[in-house]
Parts: C-alpha cells; structure tokens; sequence
C-alpha cells in the first residue's frame, strides 16, 4: 500500500458509529500480533513505547528515539500506522513542525498531539500555543504532500482540569479551536461515562476519540454514542508487562515456571520474521 493510500485510509476507518479500534504497541512484534488479529490500522502508545526504551512516559523521551521505534513498527507492516507523540517533542511550534517532518519519513500517516505537557506540571498548555502546535503540525504536512490525520488531543479530564461541571464545555472548546487550525480528529482520554462521550461526539465538530480499558463500555455501546476511534492506550503493555512480573516472582520464590504456561511459541514468533 502506498503512503497515500495508506493515508486515505486511516482517514476513511474514522466513521462515528463504526470506530476504528486501536491495540496499542510498542514494537514490530506487538505490530505484528495486531496485525494478524485483524486490526485495519496500527497504533504506538507513547508510554509503552517510552517504558521499552527505558524512559518515562511524560516527555521523559526524546524526539530521536520515539521516531526510530516508530520506523521499526511502520516498517513491519503494511498497514497505515499513526504514532502518539506526546506534545510533538519540542518546545515551540516550530520545533513541533520538525518532529512532524521526521515522523513522515517513517512511512506513518497519523499522530497524536496532546495539550498538556510536564512543564505545565498537571495545567494544560494555553489553548492558543496548543492550536499553534496542531497549526505547524498540519503545514508541516501540507509541505510534505500527505493527507496526516492528525489527531489532537485534549486532556482536560484526564488532568482533571478546573470545575467538574466545567469540563465538558472547556473540551468542546479546545476541540473546535483544534479542528480550526488543522485537526483531523479529537482524543479526549480520562472519560467514558456515556452521558459525556454522546455529549463530545454531537458537540465536537471532528471524529471523537477515547481511551479504554477495563470497566469501559463495549465497542459496539461506544459505537451507539458515537464514538469514531478507540484506543487500548498503554492498556496492552500494562497486560504483557504484568505477565512478566507474574512469572517472574514465582519463579524467584517458588522455583515453579507455571507463569510461563500459555506463552506463545518461539516458532510462531520467529516466524513472525522469517517472511
């Protein structure tokens, strides 16, 4: 598929009613899994790609690293592939523009760009430096001739931002102002009560995105409000990373391999690289 193609594509799986489903990974193998499960599209999730590379999620990575694993995964299939990327991996728009730049050259066609940042310690950003970041992001696009979806994302209730009863309007705010200097599409993370999700697909005026996990409603309920794109976020890693801590401890204080049971075969992820 080409990167055009693959472009068109990712726009096209944001259907509200009909949502994209994004498996988070961190790797060509995770890539590789979700691929053969089925999933029309491949995603990174900044923390399980910052926790491979031994850094912490929260701008602990830098721009080098987080690009280079997003060409290991973008290479490993051949399916559109959008990489979470914090707040762009830069201090200024300007900066943003060239992380954008060097995500293209990777072959991915989408990212994530979020609000918020560690210097703003739990605040967001000011709504009009985060719009100018999703603006350099969308031209640096532009320049490179590819349709990016750019997904923007705010978190004022991951971050628990201001006055409760105030959080859904200052979402629906920030939204528009992204949608206006370039968005392609929404991320709130931090919400799925379904009263507040139908409420941000009918007033956002681009595809809604939320983040899962467990205890969130279904695929098919999120469907019914709305709902464009779902993302597992860090969701996978934290489940393969507990496996290790299960099999691990027992290993040290039992002498006992029973954690290992229902490993996949070695066979079967060689093979993952032998074609």
């Amino acid at each position: 598929m080409t990167r055009h193609a693959k472009a068109e594509r990712l726009h096209d799986l944001h259907r509200p009613g009909d949502p994209l489903v994004l498996a988070n990974v961190w790797d060509p193998v995770g890539a590789r899994l979700v691929a053969e499960a089925g999933a029309p599209a491949v995603a990174t999730a900044s923390a399980s790609v910052s926790w491979t590379l031994g850094s912490p999620d929260g701008d602990g990575l830098d721009r080098a690293r987080a690009i280079a694993q997003t060409a290991l995964i973008a290479s490993a299939v051949d399916l559109p592939v959008t990489a979470d990327l914090e707040s762009g991996y830069a201090d200024s728009p300007e900066g943003v523009a060239a992380t954008i730049a060097e995500l293209l050259e990777t072959g991915a066609v989408g990212v994530n760009l979020e609000d918020g940042a560690a210097d703003h310690g739990p605040g967001l950003r000011p709504l009009a430096d985060a719009a100018a970041r999703i603006a350099a992001a969308r031209a640096a696009a532009d320049a490179a001739g590819v349709r990016l979806f750019l997904n923007a994302r705010t978190d004022v209730f991951l971050r628990a931002v201001g006055d409760p009863a105030d959080r859904l309007a200052e979402a629906v705010a920030r939204g528009r102002a992204f949608a206006e200097a370039g968005a392609s599409g929404v991320f709130v993370p931090g919400v799925t009560d379904p009263a507040t999700v139908r409420a941000l697909a009918a007033e956002l005026p681009l595809p809604l995105n939320v983040l899962v996990g467990p205890g969130a409603p279904t695929v098919a309920e999120l469907a019914a409000l709305g709902v464009a794109r779902i993302s597992l976020g860090p969701g996978l890693a934290e489940a393969a990373y507990a496996a290790v801590e299960r099999a691990a401890r027992e290993v040290y204080a039992h002498g006992t391999w029973g954690g290992l049971d229902g490993g996949l075969d070695y066979g079967r992820l060689n093979g993952l690289f032998s074609r």
